[in-house]
């Protein structure tokens, strides 16, 4: 693994790390920390703005989004263990502040500067191998905004092979949703959890103890519906797999 000297990296946990896995924000950062990075968490962090945003807030949305910037405005990289967080930021930043000169001119500056965590470690930190050990056969899903908006399919992939002592076996609704989807799985729970069972159906096929994603979010509803269902499968986000030693 090529040291990273000192190199400065801050980290937006996500408010669903943050308030519900903050074991996960740790791991990430334990990860860097082991390649050498300099990391950092701005404690003025809040949210991304995306649960406005998707409900249809777009000012209150464009509100948070500002305190974000405002809050990373100097970083060197801000890495992000979320696929759908990392593409409100990327990808919607843009949309909501297509009004406001200011801020669209700080969202251009960032946003080439933001990365989910596993595309991090594999095109910023050029590694694959982060000398992990996890003694489990696990499963992936993957994550919509990770997949669909991001193009992340093969990177925790290849990060999860090189992981010593693990088997992946891929489930045949690997790239299905969980049912999730913010509000959606509220406003819309018989459908959510209809989806959910799909999955849940899928990941007990494969024969994993575990199954892995790189967004919090849709393994909380997994999780949830692994244990309605009575499964002993357990979730584990990418960062806590390669925190494993």
């Amino acid at each position: 693994m090529p040291p990273a000297t000192g190199q400065r990296v801050s980290i937006f946990v996500t408010c669903i790390v943050d308030q519900l896995f903050p074991s996960v924000g740790m791991a990430m950062a334990e990860v860097l920390e082991r390649l050498g990075y300099r990391v950092e968490f701005p404690e003025a962090q809040t949210c991304c703005g995306q649960p406005a945003f998707n409900s249809g807030y777009r000012g209150e949305a464009r509100q948070v989004a500002r305190h974000f910037l405002d809050v990373f405005r100097d970083a060197d990289y801000v890495v992000v263990p979320s696929g759908s967080c990392t593409s409100m930021i990327t990808h919607h930043f843009e949309e909501i502040f297509h009004q406001d000169p200011e801020y669209l001119a700080a969202t251009h500056m960032l946003a080439p500067k933001v990365f989910e965590f596993s595309r991090f470690l594999l095109d910023v930190a050029g590694v694959d191998d982060v000398g992990a050990r996890l003694e489990e056969v696990v499963t992936y899903h993957d994550s919509c905004h990770a997949l669909r908006e991001l193009g992340i399919h093969d990177g925790p992939r290849l990060l999860l092979s090189r992981v010593r002592g693990l088997e992946l076996r891929e489930m045949d609704a690997a790239s299905e949703c969980c049912g999730f989807g913010g509000t959606f799985s509220v406003k819309f729970a018989e459908v959510s959890g209809g989806m959910a069972r799909v999955k849940v159906d899928s990941i007990v096929r494969t024969g994993a103890t575990s199954v892995v994603s790189i967004d919090s979010s849709c393994l909380m509803q997994l999780q949830g519906a692994l244990s309605r269902a009575g499964v002993g499968v357990r979730t584990l986000h990418l960062a806590e797999v390669l925190a494993s030693r």
